[in-house]
């Protein structure tokens, strides 16, 4: 009989193990940073812990989920590299916080995630660049060799993958830069700075398709969301922007000339106090470049300087020409049931290449007023 009771406990056994590796794949599995040697003090600087965790949850054959609990996590510079052996899901329930240090702010990314295929980037928690230690460092617009400072959250070479409930707060540069990535959906998200914070973009995105952005509420130094060269089927929906500088396509017409923009489309969204609401901006003068089928509808605008823009002489440099025309092509834009309140006199403005004339660019059902002196 006890021969029989052992063998029985074996079939068991290896019946259990086989319901594990059902078709070849191994139980998700959860890698505290903690365990690596991760402080929450809020003082230790816990980028090698982080490595070392990533490393371990990047091998791991199953579904990993790299997890930050609740507390303040001291971080550096850090790039979380692919490809990965299993999905990952990148859980942020704590606060990362960035350095002060001015030794290392002039570097391109704080966080960066990269060659990384079904990547989940969530967990409510908080991201803090600290980025009022490192402001007063920037002056881009008096140096065309200023140095860069980093972004909070970088996306590069990302397919496939969401990202969904984070806040981050004072970037000393961009929030989130999103560059040669396919098919992802952003959703939930708050991104926040003041309004004087230097080129504190929301979202940033280039050579870029399939993106799909909702319910994002931004408000910040510079454009709360940004689509530059290469910008393909972008999908903006349900957000709130202000205050910022509105939603831009552009500027374009700089670089990457081949790489043209279109299928955009911002729908079901309200501004509030930015300068601007929707932008389309291009060099002058400029490389030949093409922004097509581009949609802008159901927005509302309350107390916005300049709710409507198309703009293809921009160039916010000293020493531009002012008679040179933009080489890019603007055609098939749609600006429809547009409506609020406008901050100037001056609603819609549309100032179209005179080399490269704006193409079917209609407005329909715009109704914006003006409430200061001679509205």
């Amino acid at each position: 009989m006890a021969k029989e009771s052992g063998f029985g406990t074996l079939v068991l056994l290896l019946f259990s193990l086989s319901m594990v590796y059902v078709n070849g794949a191994l139980p998700p599995r959860t890698f505290d940073v903690r365990m690596y040697g991760a402080v929450a003090d809020g003082k230790t600087d816990n980028t090698k812990a982080f490595l070392k965790t990533w490393e371990d949850a990047c091998e791991y054959g199953g579904r990993s989920r790299f997890w930050i609990p609740r507390g303040t996590f001291l971080l550096g510079s850090i790039s979380f590299e692919g490809s990965c052996k299993g999905s990952m899901a990148f859980l942020i329930e704590g606060t990362l916080k960035a350095t002060t240090d001015p030794q290392q702010f002039f570097t391109d990314t704080w966080i960066s995630f990269r060659y990384l295929d079904k990547l989940t980037v969530k967990g409510g928690g908080y991201l803090d660049g600290q980025g009022a230690a490192a402001w007063p460092y920037n002056d881009c617009r008096r140096n065309s060799n200023c140095r860069t400072l980093p972004t909070t959250l970088r996306f590069d070479f990302v397919t496939n993958s969401t990202v969904n409930n984070i806040k981050s707060v004072n970037s000393k540069n961009s929030h989130i830069n999103i560059f040669a990535c396919h098919s992802m959906i952003i959703s939930n998200i708050r991104l926040t700075a003041p309004a004087n914070s230097p080129n504190t973009d929301g979202i940033h995105i280039g050579t870029s398709n399939k993106i799909k952005i909702s319910r994002a509420v931004i408000a910040t130094g510079d454009d709360c969301i940004s689509m530059v060269s290469g910008s393909r089927n972008i999908d903006i929906d349900n957000g709130a922007c202000g205050p910022g500088h509105g939603i831009s396509i552009g500027s374009l017409g700089r670089s990457h000339a081949s790489e043209f923009v279109s299928g955009i489309s911002v729908t079901n969204s309200i501004f509030i106090g930015s300068d601007n609401g929707v932008r389309i901006k291009t060099m002058a003068p400029s490389l030949h470049s093409k922004a097509s089928g581009l949609t802008f509808q159901n927005l509302f605008m309350r107390n916005v300087s300049n709710p409507i823009v198309i703009d293809q002489q921009y160039c916010p440099y000293e020493g531009c020409r002012v008679q040179s025309s933009s080489a890019v092509q603007i055609q098939d834009v749609t600006f429809r049931n547009i409506m609020g309140i406008s901050r100037t006199q001056i609603a819609v403005n549309l100032q179209c290449s005179g080399a490269l004339p704006c193409k079917n660019v209609k407005l329909i059902n715009i109704d914006l007023g003006y409430h200061g002196r001679g509205g």
